[in-house]
């Protein structure tokens, strides 16, 4: 499996982005797919996902009500609909695929087997 994610750019806070994230090589039907982010000096959390049966989202307390994944599967795609974004929600997003991913490991980035390349998000203030 190969994801290449895109969408990413400068907004200002208050604004939005659309990240998208597309699969090549395998559907992921079944699978969980998650978000990540990461900014320089710090390790790599946990932002939102779609679990494998589809319809379950989880997300990291502070975007919750403002950030939104959903998936498409024919598209083999999976996207992230940012709102309302804050200077602290700067940093580089990654998306992630697990074939093994429970609900207690879903926030974990090791439970996730496949990674896309990072997309930059910078929001100004």
């Amino acid at each position: 499996v190969q994801l290449q994610a895109s969408g990413g750019g400068l907004v200002q806070a208050g604004g939005s982005l659309r990240l998208s994230c597309a699969a090549s090589g395998r559907t992921f039907s079944g699978y969980t797919m998650g978000w990540f982010r990461q900014d320089p000096g710090n390790e790599r959390e946990f932002v939102a996902a779609i679990f494998r049966d589809g319809g379950n989202t989880y997300y990291k307390d502070s975007v919750k009500g403002r950030f939104t994944i959903s998936r498409d599967v024919a598209k083999k795609t999976v996207y992230l609909q940012m709102n309302m974004l804050k200077p602290e929600d700067t940093a580089i997003y990654y998306c992630a695929v697990s074939s093994r991913a429970i609900l207690s490991t879903l926030r974990v980035s090791s439970s996730y087997n496949y990674w896309g390349q990072g997309t930059q998000v910078t929001v100004s203030s």
